[in-house]
């Protein structure tokens, strides 16, 4: 056993020693590391609020940092929220409820009338819990289109070899060796290479693009550039592509929903499907500001 391996087997094993512990003790650790990233460590204080302040010029100062404060207390729930997935299985997941499916129908037609169906999220919500996605199965009529393994997850590798397993591993909890993350700078080869087969891509597409950049426009006032990787694949081999919605209900609870960009991507320029995701994107975070991830460092 090399020492990376050593490394990533003892993270691995606290995160699952400590996560079997309830979810309400994690979230009284993630208040304290909250208070801890806002008010004493001031972590990308200048970053949060300068997207604050640019993505909302017509709010005032005072409802700025009212946002900024519950987008800190709900980055210390992801955390906690995190940590509890790490040690979790599918009978743990339904009975937490921790993140409902409000129309799996509409993934269900995508996926039956095309050829694959390319699904675009960000980083609302808590992104950390969507590994074994059906695993969210509270409504037993749900019908699901495929398996755990018809779910394709693509994912920016870290610089950290240790980090970057230790997080592929505990985003996918719930499976037992799952093996369908894909590396972004792969995917298009993966894509064309299976385009026989009918699969579920799930691509965070509200990363700082650090490839195949493409200017979308204004996006919250500000002039955004992009990765065109989801939507060309999509674009190129005639996939339905979908936006999927992840709405902060409550402390432990999220809903997921899915809403249809083009149901035949072959029929619309990758430059208009990016135009609808954030579009759509905009909504969402103007709906509950808090609920996105403000720290990243979108426009540089």
């Amino acid at each position: 056993m090399t020492i990376d391996e050593f490394k990533i087997k003892s993270i691995l094993w606290l995160i699952h020693t400590f996560g079997r512990l309830p979810l309400k003790f994690h979230y009284f650790w993630g208040g304290i590391v909250s208070w801890l990233m806002r008010g004493i460590l001031h972590y990308r204080r200048d970053v949060v609020i300068t997207n604050l302040a640019r993505s909302f010029p017509e709010k005032q100062y005072g409802e700025i940092r009212s946002i900024a404060s519950a987008f800190y207390k709900h980055l210390g729930d992801i955390m906690a929220e995190a940590i509890w997935f790490g040690a979790s299985d599918y009978k743990r997941l339904k009975e937490q409820r921790i993140c409902m499916m409000t129309n799996i129908e509409v993934l269900n037609e995508a996926y039956e009338n095309s050829p694959s169906v390319t699904v675009l999220f960000s980083h609302c919500g808590n992104w950390e819990v969507l590994g074994g996605i059906w695993s969210y199965n509270f409504n037993e009529s749900f019908d699901y289109p495929c398996g755990d393994d018809g779910v394709k997850v693509v994912y920016k590798k870290l610089r950290s070899h240790v980090w970057d397993e230790v997080l592929k591993k505990n985003r996918c909890a719930p499976l037992v060796n799952y093996q369908g993350e894909i590396e972004s700078e792969r995917v298009l080869r993966y894509c064309i290479q299976h385009r026989k087969d009918r699969f579920i891509y799930i691509f965070p597409a509200d990363q700082y693009p650090y490839s195949g950049v493409h200017e979308v426009g204004e996006f919250l006032h500000q002039n955004t550039k992009a990765m065109q990787g989801s939507v060309g694949v999509a674009h190129k081999l005639g996939m339905s592509v979908l936006y999927m919605k992840m709405k902060h209900v409550s402390r432990g609870h999220y809903e997921m929903t899915f809403v249809p960009i083009s149901m035949d991507a072959s029929k619309e320029t990758p430059e208009v499907l990016l135009r609808k995701y954030f579009d759509l994107l905009e909504e969402e975070i103007r709906e509950t500001p808090y609920n996105w991830l403000w720290s990243h460092k979108r426009w540089k």
